[in-house]
C-alpha cells in the first residue's frame, strides 16, 4: 500500500574528494554502492540517488549501472560544498557543473536536489528561487531541527511546497534533549536498535513518508581511518563515523520489515500535486 513509504535514498559521494591528498586512500564508492544496490535489487525497490559531480566525473559507469536498474539520479552539488559557503552565483555554477556531469553520464530527468549536510536551512532559503529556475521538482536538504551543523527548526517535519518546489525533509525524531533523524546515516548507526524501530513504526500507516539517506561509506568496514570533512575536525563524531557499519543492511532489513515500500522520491513528489 501506499501509506507506509520509506523515502530511502544514497549520497553518493565520495569522501576522500573532500579531503587533503584524499586519492592516495583506497576507492571504495563503486564497491559500497554495488552493495546498495544488491540489496535493493533483492528487494525489488527503487530508490534515489542524490549524486555528486565529482562523483560522476570519476564513476560514470557507476552512475550507468544505477539507472540501467531504474533508480532515479538527483543533484548533491558538484563538489559537496555546503550551501552557505557559496553565494547565489556560485551555487548556479555549481548546479550547472553537477548537471552536466550527470547527464555526461546518462541521467536524463534529474528532477531532484539535496544539499549537502543538510545545509538549506532559513539562511540560504535562496536557493529554492535557483532550484526553481533550473527545473528541479523537489529537494530533500533540510533537517527541521537544531544541530550542530545544519539545521532549520521553524521549518516543521512536513513536505511543503517552497517558491515553487516541494522540499521534503528528513525525517527527524527526540531521544532525551536532542532531535535527530532516525532513519538516516550516522544517527541510524549510533542510536540503539529498539529506539530506531520505535520511531520508524510511529510512520507504518500515518500517510507521512519516513525519509532516510545513507552515504557509501555507511556501509564501509574495510575503509582506512582518516579525519572526515565537514565535522569541524571532532575525533567524537569521527569515531560516529565509522561506528557500528557492519550492522547498516540488518538494520535495514529490520525496517522494512514493518512493511515500508521504498519509492524514487519523484515518484512521491508526483503525488503532492503542485
Amino acid at each position: 500500500a501506499m501509506d507506509s513509504i520509506y523515502l530511502f535514498s544514497i549520497d553518493l559521494e565520495d569522501v576522500r574528494f573532500q579531503i587533503k591528498d584524499g586519492r592516495r586512500y583506497r576507492e571504495r564508492v563503486p564497491d559500497n554502492t554495488r552493495r546498495y544496490l544488491e540489496w535493493l535489487r533483492a528487494k525489488n525497490f527503487k530508490c534515489t540517488f542524490f549524486a555528486a559531480g565529482d562523483v560522476a566525473e570519476a564513476y560514470p559507469s557507476l552512475l550507468q549501472e544505477i539507472l540501467e536498474e531504474g533508480h532515479e539520479i538527483g543533484c548533491h552539488t558538484s563538489r559537496h560544498i555546503p550551501l552557505d559557503r557559496q553565494t547565489r552565483e556560485e551555487f548556479k555554477k555549481d548546479l550547472e557543473a553537477n548537471i552536466a556531469a550527470l547527464r555526461k553520464a546518462g541521467a536524463q530527468d534529474i528532477r531532484g536536489f539535496r544539499a549537502p549536510i543538510y545545509s538549506l536551512t532559513a539562511a540560504t532559503a535562496w536557493a529554492y528561487g535557483v532550484l526553481k529556475d533550473f527545473g528541479f521538482a523537489y529537494s530533500s536538504s533540510v533537517l527541521p531541527a537544531k544541530n550542530p551543523f545544519y539545521g532549520w527548526p521553524e521549518f516543521g517535519p512536513r513536505p511543503k511546497n517552497v517558491d515553487g518546489v516541494w522540499e521534503i525533509p528528513i525525517t527527524v525524531a527526540r531521544f532525551g534533549p536532542l532531535v535527530i533523524p532516525p532513519a538516516g546515516g550516522v544517527y541510524f548507526r549510533v542510536l540503539p536498535k529498539f529506539q530506531v524501530l520505535r520511531e520508524v513504526k510511529k510512520f507504518v500507516g500515518s500517510g507521512r513518508p519516513l525519509v532516510g539517506y545513507c552515504h557509501p561509506y555507511d556501509i564501509d568496514t574495510e575503509q582506512e581511518r582518516f579525519m572526515h570533512p565537514d565535522i569541524n575536525d571532532s575525533r567524537f563524531y569521527n569515531f560516529l563515523m565509522y561506528f557500528n557499519r557492519k550492522n547498516v543492511f540488518r538494520r535495514l532489513d529490520a525496517v522494512m520489515g514493518k512493511g515500508f515500500t521504498i519509492l524514487p522520491y519523484w515518484e512521491y513528489v508526483k503525488t503532492l500535486g503542485t
